[in-house]
């Protein structure tokens, strides 16, 4: 069987409707969402395909930057249109608390059973990993570079410009940890403490970025000597040639899940697939194609990643043992919600 793309959103509903009309004249095939571009193409080669073939199912697929607005609008319509949803784990946890997220029974999941507690909740499990890192140019520092989030935020030791993102989800995880706070002991975030800490730094910040893009391009064009950014983003630019690298230490180990829309039309088929593609084969095919980390750690027994490749993943495990996993539960509570909210007034500051 085989994957059918559909990628590129505007017109994602529009696009997962048309698919529809197929799922009803097949008895085994699902619609899958992810993000698009570089990594749905990569997933697509290394989990997608296989799983197809080996269910003997055709995944179907849509692409859509940010899935919540439209998993509540199909979801509250009474008529889902999409099965599974790959999505930052934040949004498979809300949904499952207001009722757009299917609870999964983990007995027809064993794959999933199989992984650890911390990558999995009733509505989800882990899919691939990133990382929010401390990045820096190698031309500011070609020696003594800085190495925690306390060297970020010393700005006589380590001076230049910086950049953290626009955000509150890992940005008051890593004040905290410049406040001297253990990557083991984060959550539930001090929320005040993080502000406070994030005050100090404020007027050394050159650039608040909110996209990728933005903040691979920084650390490119020499823009800042030092920021936030994601793992991939930074290899990214390295592997093109600019003299940058980061440090997993202090990192905040960052995951999509999957999770499978409440009602959705194939879900019988859907859960089998869900299993299916934490495969820790599957899994391990997924960082060949690009620099994501597994989410199933046995991935990692699999002997297809090799040492060399291993150790520059995010969820490597002694990468995974240097960083704070992000609690996705923390920050779907009543006080992450609140969390969010107050970043606006102190961006506005």
């Amino acid at each position: 069987m085989t994957t059918k793309q559909k990628f590129g959103f505007g017109c994602a509903l529009l696009g997962a409707i048309g698919l529809t009309t197929t799922a009803a004249s097949a008895a085994e095939q699902i619609t899958f969402v992810s993000q698009g571009g570089a990594y749905q193409q990569a997933q697509t080669v290394a989990i997608l395909d296989p799983s197809a073939k080996k269910l003997g199912i055709t995944i179907n697929q849509d692409s859509i930057p940010d899935a919540w607005p439209a998993i509540k609008t199909q979801v509250g319509s009474g008529k889902p249109i999409w099965d599974v949803v790959d999505t930052p784990t934040g949004y498979c946890l809300r949904g499952g608390e207001q009722g757009l997220i299917e609870k999964l029974d983990f007995s027809k999941i064993p794959n999933a059973a199989a992984m650890p507690e911390a990558y999995r909740s009733p509505y989800s499990v882990s899919y691939e990993f990133y990382s929010s890192v401390l990045a820096y140019s190698q031309k500011t520092f070609p020696k003594d570079a800085p190495n925690s989030w306390a060297d970020f935020w010393d700005v006589k030791k380590f001076p230049g410009r910086r950049a953290l993102r626009n955000h509150p989800i890992a940005t008051l995880e890593a004040a905290l940890m410049a406040d001297g706070v253990s990557p083991d002991k984060l959550y539930p975030l001090d929320v005040d403490r993080a502000f406070k800490k994030l005050e100090e730094i404020k007027p050394h910040i050159t650039v608040w970025w909110t996209s990728g893009a933005q903040s691979a391009q920084l650390l490119n064009d020499g823009e800042v000597d030092m920021e936030m950014a994601w793992n991939g983003r930074v290899s990214a630019v390295a592997k093109e040639g600019a003299k940058v690298a980061f440090t997993y230490n202090q990192g905040i180990l960052q995951s999509t899940s999957l999770c499978i829309l409440k009602g959705a039309p194939n879900h019988e088929t859907a859960v089998k697939f869900l299993n299916e593609a934490v495969d820790p084969v599957h899994q391990a095919n997924l960082p060949l194609h690009i620099d994501y980390g597994p989410g199933n750690p046995k991935a990692f027994e699999t002997n297809v990643i090799k040492p060399e490749r291993a150790a520059q993943l995010p969820s490597e495990p002694a990468n995974a043992a240097k960083q704070a996993l992000m609690s996705y539960a923390w920050w779907s509570s009543p006080a992450g919600e609140a969390a969010e909210k107050r970043w606006a007034s102190f961006m506005q500051k």
